[in-house]
């Protein structure tokens, strides 16, 4: 790292509603790494404090929606003095092309990063195709 680039920590971002909630809380954006090889893509998403069971990937019409529940901390006696723990939801939409092969995703969450690996549908095989005559 350069001497002009700073490490800075990324705070939960909230954003506007995606859609008109029913439930009440902020709405976050998770931060998202991508990387692609010849293969696949693979989804890093950072989701702290989601649990498997409050964590919804739902894929529809070439959609990839990605939502997660933060749920607070366990109370603890005493009076609250300082509190910077949010709580609520992660939110966040991918439209997938063509090339991913929407039947095979793979998704796995642990210690609050979930990974999302994409196939890419396989190319047709280059072969020879024998003319006949008649």
């Amino acid at each position: 790292m350069s001497d002009t680039q700073e490490l800075k920590v990324r705070e939960k971002q909230e954003v506007a509603s995606p859609a008109e909630q029913t439930k009440p809380g902020l709405v976050f954006t998770p931060s998202v790494d991508i990387f692609e090889t010849d293969k696949s893509l693979t989804l890093l998403v950072d989701m702290p404090g989601v649990k498997t069971d409050d964590l919804d990937v739902d894929l529809r019409d070439d959609t990839l929606t990605l939502t997660g529940d933060v749920s607070p901390l366990l109370a603890t006696p005493g009076e609250k003095v300082f509190v910077e723990y949010e709580t609520g939801r992660y939110y966040r939409q991918f439209s997938l092309s063509e090339v991913i092969a929407q039947d095979k995703i793979d998704a796995k969450l642990s210690d609050g990063v979930l990974r999302l690996t994409l196939p890419k549908v396989e190319k047709a095989t280059p072969r020879r195709i024998a003319v006949q005559s008649e």
